[in-house]
């Protein structure tokens, strides 16, 4: 079954266009969806993006971007080469403001987050689709690793990522991104360095 969905021309142009919603961090957090894009709220955009620019990062050539959602989710991972679409669900970690979150680890958030997530939705919901956590947490340091051997080890979600801003270099924009759901739960991390004019960017991978 075909569907219509909106995307970008490339991942360059995406990135232009997200330069002034990645500079207002607040519109990150606040922005309103985006009605040409299916809905997608600022940080789905962004989450989504990084996504795709550490895949092909990892690829003789580019072979993913991003479309609107034709189910109302948060967006479609899409292997331009297999036409193989990953559906994506994001939720964020906000910074703590209750009580009980300043008495928590990023890992247990994050881990809060994940189940709140399926409670939500329920198992057919989540079954097949891979979650995007935005980290707005900038505060304390935590392991990847560690809290990929901490999810379910039959997750509902497909796979899960997430994402976080880190300190800025020169001026930069610095995203760090890991991968929790990949079989060995290795936890692969990488960061996404943005340039300064918002043209172009470099992926690093941390482990």
């Amino acid at each position: 079954m075909k569907y219509s969905v909106t995307k970008f021309k490339s991942l360059e142009i995406a990135l232009k266009e997200m330069e002034p919603l990645v500079r207002d961090g607040n519109y990150l957090l606040t922005g309103k969806p985006f009605k040409k894009l299916g809905g997608m709220l600022p940080r789905e955009i962004l989450g989504n993006w990084l996504v795709c620019a550490v895949v092909n990062a990892n690829e003789a050539e580019k072979i993913c971007t991003f479309t609107s959602d034709p189910q109302s989710g948060d967006g479609v991972i899409f292997n331009v080469h297999t036409n193989e679409g990953w559906f994506t669900e994001h939720v964020m970690v906000a910074r703590p403001h209750k009580a009980y979150e300043f008495k928590l680890s990023i890992e247990d958030r994050i881990i809060e987050a994940y189940s709140g997530k399926v409670k939500k939705g329920g198992y057919a919901y989540a079954r097949g689709k891979t979650l995007i956590i935005f980290l707005d947490v900038n505060t304390g340091k935590w392991q990847p690793r560690k809290l990929a051997r901490q999810l379910p080890s039959d997750l509902v979600f497909s796979d899960v990522w997430v994402f976080g801003l880190l300190p800025f270099n020169d001026g930069k924009y610095v995203y760090g991104i890991s991968q929790l759901g990949d079989i060995e739960r290795q936890a692969p991390t990488w960061i996404v360095q943005i340039d300064d004019q918002f043209s172009s960017w470099n992926v690093e991978i941390l482990q």
